[in-house]
């Protein structure tokens, strides 16, 4: 099976997703992968590089690989298409060819938030990524 995490950049919530279910997947057949809909292949901004040292540190998590952007070809190979954000306007995956594949998470954007926010948005993908292992199991 394989699972893509979609948030707006993919430089933060996909990728948490995406570092984190690699982390605790012990099943080979799930595959899963990140990407972006908007500004990809772009550089992290100082608050951007901030954040990700502290999801680092304070997860074990590393998500600073460069950000990649969605094609149809991704999206058609995906058996499942998570997106993790609240702020993907919805109409973009309501094509009818991959639109039954889609489930929404709706985490906030924090790349300007103060840290305590940020552990919220990890910990809030966290809980959905277990919930969605155990399902998979």
């Amino acid at each position: 099976m394989k699972i893509l995490f979609i948030c707006k950049y993919n430089r933060f919530r996909s990728k948490v997703a995406e570092a984190y279910f690699k982390k605790i997947n012990k099943n080979k057949n799930l595959k899963v992968q990140s990407a972006g809909i908007i500004e990809v292949n772009k550089g992290l901004t100082p608050n951007e590089k901030k954040r990700n040292k502290q999801i680092k540190k304070e997860f074990d998590l590393n998500i600073s690989s460069v950000s990649k952007g969605i094609t149809a070809k991704l999206l058609e190979s995906q058996d499942k298409i998570i997106v993790v954000a609240s702020d993907v306007p919805k109409i973009i995956f309501d094509h009818w060819r991959w639109k039954e594949k889609v489930e929404r998470w709706k985490a906030k954007d924090d790349h300007m938030a103060r840290e305590k926010e940020v552990s919220k948005t990890v910990k809030f993908i966290f809980k959905k990524i277990d919930k969605l292992a155990e399902n998979l199991k």
